[in-house]
């Protein structure tokens, strides 16, 4: 870029990227690279468009331009996220406060020209001055609250002024590129009939990088390729919807009934896979469906966090005109996922739709037609995305959406598959399973070392470890798991989770501060997973700060009711520190309930019983714990506790030496 005798900020709409030269020295060119950041800049375009028209830098009240974000938000950011007026605003807010000033990690955006490095050992981020980083973060000011959001992009602060700004599209500039803009957006969108409200996730590309030119004219090629690109970002947007509406017309849906169940439903969700509808009218074709319902189900059946019946019991429904509630209530289940396979020359076309039995509710709904090329790697293919949908929904785990890119063709889903199946094994925390998981992780690693779950698995293993005292040297155990989770993070720095768990790791080798820190940057970038906001909580509680953990701890628990069993143990811990004893209680019997032979539960049942005066009780979890680990010593657990104040750990093993423990 040529460096102008004054402060300039260009924001290209043609390519999404922003570029800012500043006669201090501040050089920087932003790309906002998928249809979610894409709305971002699309935000700050607005923001800069009305600070034109007052022609001052000022605050823009966004309540006035809802109707507006819609449009940006279903079209170039793919409905990202919720359409609904009140949770775009909160979303905005959000990201403009704390995602879009973050020039060092770049949550929102890559930094052209620049790459990432490893800092102090917490994960790879931007290398700034502190000059370009202040710069950057200053240009977002925010008032108000997040349902009354006023927005600026500051300027001012960075020495320039509202002639030093431009907005550029298609050859236009100011105004008119902005109103060009929003003219190509409404007329892509009117073009695309109107929908019904139903829920679904399209396949969403990265957003087309373009070559950057000094001069473009609005010629033939110029036209094709400015239809091509904004085609692609609003069809992936609203084109699995559309196709809902004009092709699959799902009828309404008898809701079960719970008191009519054969089998009491269990404690996470459950689903029945029926088998697939061969629609091609050859019989030849049978192999594929059902190949495909079977692959469908034995994914499933890898995530530990759903219950799902086996094919033996769902195959018995193959050729039958059943009804969804019919299944529900037979085999004991709140969803069903049916779908159908329609084969014409050499294309394929696959529906799938998941349903909530209980409430007859349409859930989730996607259409993929592809080319019959090598038919195993289409199923492959299509049983990684009903997978990766069918566990966000039923699950909440969002993180799925992320991973997805790893995983492609036969190999990626075998290496998703071990990867489940691996934390399965984890969650049992026994140390014969530990050990399973170990094998499995390695496995995965040999086969995909470019998948960061792989390593993140592996970072599972050596924490149980440590705390299943499987191993002679727990600092040692740690210590690789660091290593394991920064390769991770090399791979995606990004991830929430990946940070939750090196938060953890940092509070195993008493490093509260660095742990609280890195447990906020998780949050900050997925504010909503259940399994983020359980490590910032179980964070605060070790650094004695449990009357904050608790509210956390209930919000995870109400995010993912049916997650890991920790969840509750961690929770227990934070209310028997806050002297909530007989609550404890009732936490760590949920998780024995779950992990029968998990000693930490029997050991802090032991503990909490003691301090609600309940001795007998508390003996008989101390047997228990014995029963586990007749080797069981409170040295041990003085030598893992980690908890900051020595106050608190004493507390523990006094209770824990009242109960019979030594």
């Amino acid at each position: 870029m040529v460096k102008n005798a004054r402060p300039a900020i260009r924001i290209d709409l043609n390519e999404f990227k922003l570029h800012i030269d500043l006669k201090k020295g501040t050089e920087l060119t932003l790309h906002f690279n998928s249809p979610s950041r894409m709305f971002y800049l699309s935000v700050i375009a607005l923001v800069v468009n009305e600070m034109k028209k007052l022609g001052k830098v000022a605050s823009i009240p966004l309540g006035k331009h809802l109707d507006l974000l819609a449009l940006l938000n279903e079209s170039v950011g793919g409905s990202a996220g919720s359409s609904d007026s009140k949770n775009l605003l909160v979303r905005i807010y959000q990201k403009w406060k704390d995602a879009l000033p973050n020039l060092e990690e770049a949550p929102l955006y890559k930094v052209l020209g620049r790459k990432k490095e490893y800092d102090e050992g917490i994960g790879k981020t931007y290398v700034f001055t502190e000059t370009e980083k202040d710069s950057w973060a200053n240009l977002f000011e925010y008032k108000g609250s997040k349902e009354n959001v006023r927005l600026k992009f500051s300027i001012d602060k960075i020495g320039a002024s509202l002639d030093d700004v431009v907005i550029v599209y298609e050859g236009a500039l100011d105004g008119d590129a902005w109103e060009r803009f929003l003219s190509s957006l409404k007329k892509q969108v009117e073009s695309v009939p109107e929908m019904e409200a139903v829920e679904t996730r399209s396949e969403e590309p990265a957003a087309p990088a373009l070559p950057i030119r000094k001069q473009r004219t609005i010629g033939q090629s110029r036209q094709f390729w400015v239809v091509l690109v904004t085609m692609i970002v609003v069809i992936t947007g609203v084109a699995a919807t559309a196709i809902w509406k004009l092709h699959l017309h799902p009828a309404s849906v008898k809701a079960a009934s719970k008191e009519k169940m054969a089998f009491p439903l269990p404690d996470k969700p459950s689903i029945a896979v029926l088998p697939f509808t061969n629609m091609s009218g050859d019989p030849k074709q049978e192999y594929f469906s059902d190949g495909l319902t079977e692959e469908i189900i034995t994914a499933l059946s890898k995530v530990p966090q759903l219950f799902v019946i086996a094919r033996t019991s769902t195959f018995t429904y193959k050729g039958k005109p059943v009804k969804v509630k019919q299944v529900s209530e037979e085999l004991g289940v709140r969803y069903v996922l049916e779908g159908s396979v329609q084969r014409s020359a050499d294309r394929i076309r696959i529906n799938a739709q998941l349903i909530d039995a209980l409430t007859g509710r349409h859930i989730w709904a996607e259409r993929y037609d592809r080319d019959l090329k090598d038919i195993f790697a289409l199923q492959d293919e299509i049983t990684m995305k009903i997978l990766i949908a069918t566990q966000v929904k039923l699950t909440g785990v969002e993180e799925a959406l992320r991973s997805e890119k790893y995983f492609s063709g036969k190999q990626g889903l075998d290496c998703w598959l071990k990867i489940m199946e691996g934390y399965n094994y984890t969650e049992r925390f026994n140390i014969g399973d530990n050990n399973v998981a170990r094998r499995i992780a390695e496995e995965v690693i040999a086969m995909c070392p470019e998948v960061p779950m792989a390593y993140r698995l592996m970072t599972q293993v050596h924490t149980n470890d440590y705390w299943l005292g499987s191993t002679k040297f727990p600092q040692e155990s740690t210590e690789k798991a660091i290593e394991m989770i920064q390769k991770a993070l090399a791979l995606d720095e990004s991830s929430a989770q990946a940070h939750a768990q090196l938060s953890h790791l940092y509070t195993q080798k008493r490093e509260y501060d660095k742990s609280i820190a890195e447990a906020e940057r998780a949050v900050a970038l997925n504010p909503n997973d259940a399994l983020v906001i359980h490590a910032y909580a179980l964070t605060l509680d070790f650094a004695c700060r449990s009357e904050e953990a608790v509210p956390l701890f209930q919000k995870a628990i109400r995010l993912d009711p049916f997650g890991p069993m920790f969840y509750y143990h961690h929770f227990g811990n934070s209310l028997l520190m806050t002297g909530r004893f007989e609550e404890a209680i009732s936490a760590y019997k949920k998780v024995i309930q779950r992990a029968p032979n998990y000693i930490w539960g029997h050991m802090m049942l032991a503990a909490a019983y003691i301090k609600a005066g309940h001795e007998k009780e508390a003996r008989a979890e101390a047997a228990e714990v014995l029963r586990i680990n007749p080797k069981f010593s409170l040295d041990w657990v003085a030598k893992t506790s980690l908890y900051k104040e020595q106050s608190v750990r004493e507390n523990v093993l006094n209770a824990l030496r009242k109960a019979g423990l030594n």
